[in-house]
């Protein structure tokens, strides 16, 4: 059924946000926008840990959006985080209580990612989205560049440089003077270095700059009449010497200065004036559409069915060289079984349904590095590759069962797996088993229970006339789950296999 209200919510570096849409034909309409001032990356610690006060104030936030989203079903909310949570070497335990309070699942997504969501919510909000644009967005923690044409991203990037990072780092209690704002300058300059060659050669024939600190800079620049019309490079040049001449942010005196922007405005003002320096920007243009709406586009696409993922999947088969008509066979039998012993999962939009395909359809591609232990290069491909669409939680997932479609069954359970993931692995360890030919030789008939205490595999006394083979294996499979504490019976007609 088609969704008629969805939400994003997302997880700055600097700020969190919830945006509540209506869905009418294949755009969204804004019906309800909160916003909550955060300052996550304030509280990273220089050994990479969330402190406790940035943790409450996160959670205070997550807990106003979950009373707003009461009543939503887990398929029309989407929540990401972005750099912080990235690199906060205590994220996973504080994601647990995050999740608690907003009551829907975090998806903490790769800086790419998080670049492409950017400019699918850019490129709806253009009038005009089939000029080439470059599109650059200054998070808290992160700085995203992409240019693109029409909805499609041709080259993107996420380099480590935030307004919240920037301005603790070069602008303590608001401090500024010539020397702290051209090191601040020269510091994203040089970030700005490793791309600026390849996105200058690309091209492009307008700049956009989406994010809170460009609309701050872009609303003082217009208010006080330093710039006719977006930002322009004589008007950041006026502004520089303003907060140069005030000495701190906070005596800062022009017209448009908004409180809440203050304490990380001169870090994302020294990253986007470095920006305009590094690219030669002339002009750019400000949009107001970020992060949040492309989830909400994105969300939108699964569930119209047009989902990125999908692609992704279909592009990685090609790049890895994955042989299609088997990983099609091995994916169909795994889902096939999947569905015998949850009858939920009968349904293609099923999340446990579509993850096993997925990952059935994937599960070889680590053959284009080495046949050796080719399961483990998958794996590590999967978890580590740059995936659009997925999550890095998501990405955890599909490595998890690449690893398991065969080889010891203790290595994947000692990771652990999501509890409900061990009829996935057996499912895609019994589907790899029966298609060990390679051919479409039709594969004995099984049916999959599944219970607290383990699984059992049934099939009729015939399914294995002449394939001692096929026997074999099934039956070292069971030994396997047995010595695990997960035991896999195999039930052959009347008698016990």
């Amino acid at each position: 059924m088609k969704q008629e209200v969805i939400a994003a919510v997302d997880l700055g570096s600097n700020s969190f946000r919830l945006i509540v849409g209506r869905v009418v034909g294949e755009q969204i309409f804004a019906l309800d926008n909160l916003k909550e001032s955060v300052r996550l990356a304030a509280g990273l610690s220089p050994d990479k840990h969330l402190d406790a006060a940035s943790q409450a104030r996160a959670l205070a936030a997550l807990r106003k959006f979950g009373e707003r989203l009461r009543g939503f079903r887990a398929d029309e909310v989407r929540a990401v985080a972005t750099n912080t949570l990235r690199v906060a070497k205590n994220a996973g335990s504080f994601l647990t209580e995050a999740e608690a309070a907003l009551g829907f699942p975090i998806e903490v997504i790769a800086g790419r990612e998080e670049a492409r969501l950017i400019y699918l919510g850019v490129a709806h909000s253009l009038p005009d989205a089939t000029r080439k644009q470059l599109v650059f967005d200054i998070g808290g923690g992160s700085t995203e560049f992409i240019i693109g044409r029409g909805m499609e991203p041709i080259v993107l990037e996420s380099l480590y440089m935030g307004c919240v990072s920037y301005s603790l780092r070069f602008f303590p209690d608001g401090r500024v003077d010539k020397s702290a704002m051209r090191a601040a300058e020269l510091a994203a300059i040089r970030e700005l270095e490793t791309i600026a060659a390849t996105y200058r050669e690309v091209g492009w024939e307008q700049a956009i700059a989406s994010s809170g600190s460009a609309k701050a800079i872009a609303e003082i620049l217009e208010m006080n009449q330093f710039s006719s019309g977006g930002i322009t490079r004589s008007g950041v040049s006026r502004l520089r010497n303003e907060l140069i001449k005030a000495g701190n942010v906070n005596r800062l005196n022009l017209v448009g200065t908004r409180a809440d922007r203050l304490p990380v405005l001169l870090g994302g003002f020294a990253i986007l004036s470095a920006a305009m320096e590094a690219l030669r920007l002339d002009q750019v243009n400000f949009c107001d559409a970020a992060l949040r709406q492309g989830v909400l586009y994105d969300l939108l696409g699964r569930a119209t069915h047009h989902d990125l993922r999908d692609t992704t999947v279909e592009t990685f088969m090609r790049r890895h060289g994955v042989e299609a008509a088997h990983a099609t066979r091995v994916a169909n039998t795994a889902v096939s079984l999947l569905a015998q012993a949850m009858p939920a999962a009968a349904d293609p939009d099923h999340v446990d349904r579509r993850f096993l395909m997925w990952a059935a359809r994937l599960h070889e591609v680590g053959l284009s590095v080495a046949h050796s232990s080719y399961h483990k290069h998958s794996a590590y491909v999967l978890a580590n590759a740059d995936m659009p669409g997925f999550s890095r939680k998501d990405q955890a997932r599909l490595a998890c069962l690449a690893l398991g479609h065969r080889g010891k069954l203790e290595r994947v359970l000692a990771l652990p797996p999501n509890p409900g993931d061990l009829l996935l692995i057996l499912c895609i360890r019994i589907a790899v088993i029966l298609h060990r030919t390679r051919d479409d030789v039709p594969v004995p008939a099984l049916t999959v229970t599944a219970s607290r205490k383990g699984f059992e595999v049934m099939a009729g006394p015939q399914e294995f006339e002449n394939r001692p083979l096929t026997m074999a294996l099934l039956q070292e499979e069971g030994a396997q789950w047995e010595a695990c504490g997960m035991p896999m019976r195999l039930r052959i007609g009347k008698q016990d296999g």
